[in-house]
């Protein structure tokens, strides 16, 4: 198979995880008789450094005409402490989806069991927690009208029913292939483009008679998936609450680290970690880009249709877990100190055993 993969490294840890997960993708190539090339391409801080845009023309160009995407992550703390910025790292990531049709992020809860203690959660809640989340990318508040004033700012959180109802179908979709479950999580008690959000859910359903479908209220939501996470399966959910919630799911699998994403639509897909920038540890040889390689395991799968390729990446982290190494941000009190491992250290476990 012959295939252009671009990888878009962004800001932080985002550039020494991608180097770590490109590296996997070019052990499966060489293992598996595949050919991979590879173009590289600027977002976020770094390109607003280098070219003052968030994204640049050149970088979509680039997207548009690669097969996948894997990519990094974009921020920076100096927009954070500055509300009146008018360009941000984060436009460029917003522009992203938008340009591309990524409406639907697909973020896999995987759970390895070497990891049950990595988590604040207490080991019996979690064990056989197996979830997969489908958030919808370019709608909501994200995207709505903003307005300010010297005293006032809104912003206008609004869905159109295409947007839930293809979202909906992938989920619904996936729903079939897993335990025939699905939660919806809106506030349709409270905010009007909830209770379309579940209109356009309970008209979908009918398509998919097979199909539980559990609604839930966001809070409620966010309450049981600390309580019992056994209990859900598939999950769809807007934007604003679908980045609320699978980033507390993250305390399932242990770690930020741990969770890959991607984001699909009408053309090429986007495979990243959900963890940002940490611009606190980046160029110290700390970052975990475990989540980073789990993320090409989806390229390969999603993209590319490579399902052997893709449980191999997975089984090479899971080995490594098993032989006991870990980076800081999974590591507990038990975990010997020569089996700390460093960014670059760990990837290397993982690929002698791809």
């Amino acid at each position: 198979m012959k295939k252009h993969i671009l990888v878009v490294p962004g800001d932080g840890i985002g550039q020494e995880v991608t180097r770590v997960g490109k590296k996997v993708l070019e052990k499966i190539a060489a293992k598996y008789g595949h050919e991979f090339t590879y173009d590289e391409a600027l977002i976020g801080h770094v390109a607003i450094e280098a070219t003052g845009e968030p994204l640049p023309d050149e970088t979509l160009i680039k997207m548009r005409a690669s097969d996948a995407i894997l990519f990094g992550a974009v921020g920076h703390a100096k927009y954070d402490n500055d509300p009146n910025a008018k360009v941000r790292p984060e436009q460029g990531l917003l522009k992203m989806r938008k340009e591309l049709g990524l409406f639907a992020n697909l973020r896999p809860i995987k759970l390895f069991d070497e990891l049950l203690s990595s988590s604040s959660i207490k080991p019996e809640i979690l064990k056989g927690s197996d979830i997969l989340f489908f958030r919808e990318l370019t709608g909501d508040v994200y995207f709505g009208e903003k307005k300010r004033t010297a005293d006032s700012a809104s912003d206008l959180m609004i869905y159109h029913k295409y947007e839930v109802e293809r979202i909906a179908r992938k989920a619904f979709d996936a729903a079939m292939t897993r335990g025939k479950k699905l939660m919806s999580v809106d506030k349709a008690n409270v905010l009007e483009s909830s209770r379309l959000w579940r209109e356009v859910i309970q008209e979908v359903s009918k398509d998919y008679p097979e199909v539980t479908v559990e609604h839930q209220f966001i809070d409620a939501a966010a309450m049981l998936l600390i309580k019992d996470p056994k209990r859900f399966d598939v999950v769809v959910l807007g934007n604003l609450f679908g980045d609320i919630l699978t980033d507390e799911a993250s305390q399932i699998a242990g770690s930020m680290g741990m969770l890959a994403s991607a984001s699909v639509g009408e053309s090429t897909g986007v495979y990243e970690p959900i963890h940002g920038s940490a611009h606190d540890i980046t160029g110290k040889n700390l970052a975990n880009p475990m989540a980073s390689v789990l993320s090409a395991a989806l390229l390969l799968d999603i993209s590319f249709g490579l399902k052997a390729e893709s449980r191999d990446v997975i089984s090479a982290v899971d080995q490594v877990l098993k032989a006991g190494f870990r980076t800081g941000d999974i590591a507990d009190e038990n975990t010997p100190k020569e089996k700390i491992l460093g960014t670059v250290e760990i990837g290397e476990e993982i690929l002698k055993r791809i």
